[in-house]
């Protein structure tokens, strides 16, 4: 089992970025696949989830609106689309996939900064 990341750096506030997770060795679209987040010093975060059949989504208040994650079964991908960036968006960005049983991904770091 893979959750490959990609996508993180770093951006200027207002700015936009969009994460990649390439998910392999599980029934991918069977899978709810969420992003978290951990900033230096604290736990970590839900930032947003889809689920598997209904591709319904939740967000975190704190990225609603700016955020939109997405999924391709087809290519076994979620994404996380992040416009509007701010320097407290700052955090190491995980992929998670819950199927029968849980998996993460490696980690990506997104740094907001001027």
């Amino acid at each position: 089992v893979q959750l490959v990341q990609s996508g993180g750096g770093l951006v200027q506030p207002g700015g936009s970025l969009r994460l990649s997770c390439a998910a392999s060795g599980f029934t991918f679209r069977s899978a709810a696949m969420s992003w978290y987040r951990q900033a230096p010093g604290k736990g970590r975060e839900l930032v947003a989830r889809i689920s598997s059949v209904s591709s319904s989504t939740n967000y975190a208040d704190s990225v609603k609106g700016r955020f939109t994650i997405s999924r391709d079964n087809a290519k076994n991908t979620v994404y996380l689309q992040m416009n509007s960036l701010k320097p407290e968006d700052t955090a190491v960005y995980y992929c998670y996939a819950y199927s029968s049983t849980s998996y993460w991904g490696q980690g990506t770091q997104v740094t907001v900064s001027s």
